[in-house]
């Protein structure tokens, strides 16, 4: 198809939303532009300083470390919503596609600081992210391998794994496990208050509250904690607040081993499927066509940017980024679309992750504020599993592959001890019920179908 036909099917899409105010390529004024960024910050923030807090509440890292691990992250985002904004040669989907913290791959990356530390964790998802570059070239041909109900098992395990770390963070985290304080009435009452705080306002009528309903249980949670005296102070000086942070490629180091390598390259297989669907949304929200040569050309460009930007997060001591999905309801409350904004999202991400007092603020929040509100984010995940799931036709083979996953993915996660003698390699990799159920997906799904197709000749 040429390019003239293919810019006249752009233009007179009938999808394009009548309600749009400025498409992908308008650039709105300053003061539309910074209200609707503001908007976006608003609902992505927590999300991407989240897997960091628990990543390193895991590790039990200092708060030096935690914070600028925070700051990173925000950093990292701003350059990779700025290359999926503005499209760098082939790098980049040309569309108001905001980058964070990928909550994916928070499982298997705790299991692998556990036993190799940060040089471990970052040394290998820099080596796996080729695996999603390499897809993006390839992605067409690998619709028949990574199918909808095996991105669903997938993304369903990831939710259901991480409603753990948030239980463990409500009942206040590995520390009040420590010292017999876990699960008390203070932890589980101001998880509570979090909880129940960002329902209320997630069910108001306002969209800003509604917008913002984490960040505002976050804030109450954190202030009954400050006025219970749960918030220590006595790490923080001078010197740390008022720094400025500089970014410093490798500084933890970098160490690697095939099995962690297998574990977290399958998480980046399913995150390259997760950017198309992303990608897709988005092109149908922003008035773009969703078949044709220009539109493989955007998603290919999306998952490409989803692999570089997770490579470039962990040169700069960050963990893998993916395209977050949220934004797209953003751009549709507030009917901009412009790619622009994008660049107005880096320059506060980035901003705001240069200066060491906004990881600090956040690294010093106790666990049980924290688990309040991602206890709530990581259902949603599930949900989101569960949704995919249900779109597709559940007959006797997509039953069987749900079970036989499912079954190995939640038995590893429930009880690990099962592979207490198993060589270390294999445990490595199968240690995650996210890993186990994922692998078994593909197989099975590989497998039942070449089966079925036998049955169907015969």
């Amino acid at each position: 198809m040429d390019t003239q036909t293919e810019t006249a099917k752009e233009t007179i899409n009938p999808a394009k939303p009548a309600d749009l105010i400025y498409g992908v390529d308008d650039r709105p004024p300053f003061r539309d532009a910074f209200f609707a960024a503001l908007q976006h910050l608003l609902a992505i923030f927590v999300a991407i300083i989240t897997p960091p807090l628990i990543i390193c509440g895991a590790l039990k890292t200092d708060l030096e470390t935690t914070g600028f691990m925070v700051s990173m992250a925000l950093f990292a985002s701003g350059i990779s919503t700025f290359i999926q904004c503005r499209k760098v040669g082939p790098v980049g989907a040309g569309l108001l596609c905001i980058q964070g913290t990928s909550f994916s791959f928070i499982g298997p990356i705790i299991s692998m600081g556990l036993s190799g530390g940060l040089p471990l964790i970052f040394g290998v998802c820099i080596a796996a992210s080729p695996i999603e570059m390499i897809i993006s070239r390839t992605f067409r041909y690998m619709r028949s391998i990574i199918t909808p109900l095996v991105s669903g098992i997938v993304v369903l395990l990831i939710g259901l794994s991480l409603v753990k770390v948030g239980v463990v963070s409500c009942g206040g985290g590995y520390g009040a496990m420590d010292n017999g304080t876990f699960g008390s009435l203070e932890h589980v009452g101001i998880a509570a208050v979090v909880m129940g705080s960002v329902l209320f306002f997630n069910r108001c009528k306002n969209k800003y509250l509604r917008m913002s309903s984490i960040v505002l249980g976050l804030c109450i949670g954190y202030g009954i904690a400050l006025a219970m005296g749960k918030v220590d102070f006595s790490q923080v000086t001078s010197q740390n607040i008022w720094s400025f942070n500089i970014p410093v490629p490798f500084k933890y180091g970098l160490d690697f081993n095939i099995s962690s390598f297998i574990a977290i390259g399958l998480i980046y297989l399913i995150t390259a499927i997760e950017a198309t669907g992303d990608v897709t949304a988005n092109s149908m929200i922003s008035g773009k066509s969703i078949e044709g040569e220009s539109y493989l050309k955007r998603v290919s460009g999306g998952v490409l940017a989803d692999g570089f930007n997770s490579m470039l997060a962990g040169i700069f001591n960050s963990f893998p980024n993916s395209i977050f999905a949220q934004n797209n309801g953003i751009i549709q409350l507030t009917g901009v679309a412009s790619r622009y904004v994008g660049y107005y999202i880096a320059a506060m991400l980035v901003l705001l992750g240069l200066f060491p007092i906004v990881g600090l603020i956040f690294s010093l929040m106790p666990d049980p504020v924290l688990g309040g509100a991602t206890l709530l984010m990581f259902g949603t995940v599930a949900a989101a599993g569960i949704r995919i799931i249900s779109s597709q036709q559940i007959n006797r083979k997509a039953t069987l592959v749900l079970a036989v996953s499912l079954s190995l993915g939640l038995g590893v996660e429930l009880m690990p001890d099962i592979l207490k003698t198993a060589p270390e390699a294999i445990k490595s990799i199968f240690s995650s019920g996210i890993t186990t159920g994922g692998l078994t997906a593909i197989l099975a799904n590989a497998l039942i179908h070449v089966k079925e197709e036998k049955e169907v000749k015969e």
